[in-house]
């Protein structure tokens, strides 16, 4: 039987120890699933659910890139910004708000905002976009491969590129992140419950069959003329493991 090897790409400081990410928004419980999300990366993560308390932990914590949301209760993300740079000049900022209006977006960017996320959104999202912002900003390295490997079926998770027996296939945000967290977790029965959890919006109200539909998607671009990999545990959920 083929073998079995995951490798999860981290991004840390250029000294090795874990990168920081300060999560501004007085949403409690999304806040509490952002600060999962990036933990789940690796990375430390500090929470705050005003304006005046951000500016503080900003200060104590010395963050490597903020998530922040612009309407707080006592002052604005675009002020607590400035406050922040104000100490620390270079830190990047990847605004998060409801608005969506053209207008509000670039009074963000313009303000000085490196990038800007809508509600409702998905977590994978934010965590690309911190990824690409920590980059940009030379503020992260990679310390180990972004490689997933479960039997002839590998994914770079830096360039997003996906191979089976050396074959790209083409596989869209939803479907990558759906491969993504079955491969993280090769031979565990994940079931629909969790992989609504962990692949899709953290507001989802959907029924677990938009997650029979899209691995149904990933099976004919994974399955589709080869052994099988996705497997379907009934009553359980679904499992991801190496053709016999």
């Amino acid at each position: 039987m083929t073998s079995v090897k995951t490798e999860s790409q981290q991004l840390r400081r250029a000294d090795g120890s874990p990168l920081r990410v300060l999560v501004v928004d007085d949403e409690a419980p999304l806040a509490e699933l952002l600060s999962m999300a990036l933990r789940l990366e690796g990375w430390e993560v500090r929470a705050a659910g005003d304006g005046s308390s951000a500016v503080r932990a900003a200060r104590d914590f010395r963050p490597d890139a903020v998530v922040l949301d612009v309407m707080l209760p006592d002052f604005d993300g675009l002020e607590v910004m400035r406050r922040m740079r104000s100490e620390q000049s270079d830190v990047p900022v990847l605004f998060l708000t409801a608005r969506d209006a053209v207008e509000d977006r670039i009074a963000g960017l313009t303000a000085g905002g490196d990038d800007y996320v809508t509600k409702p959104f998905s977590l994978e999202e934010v965590v690309a976009r911190l990824r690409g912002l920590l980059r940009r900003a030379g503020m992260a390295t990679a310390h180990s491969e972004a490689q997933l490997v479960v039997g002839d079926l590998t994914m770079d998770e830096d360039s997003r590129e996906v191979r089976r027996a050396g074959e790209i296939i083409t596989l869209t945000a939803t479907e990558f992140e759906l491969l993504r967290y079955l491969m993280r977790n090769p031979k565990r029965v994940l079931s629909k419950a969790q992989i609504l959890d962990r692949v899709w919006n953290y507001d989802f109200g959907g029924q677990a069959n938009v997650v029979e539909l899209y691995i149904s998607y990933l099976r004919k671009k994974i399955d589709v003329g080869r052994e099988p990999m996705i497997h379907t545990m009934r009553g359980a959920g679904y499992v991801l493991k190496p053709a016999a």
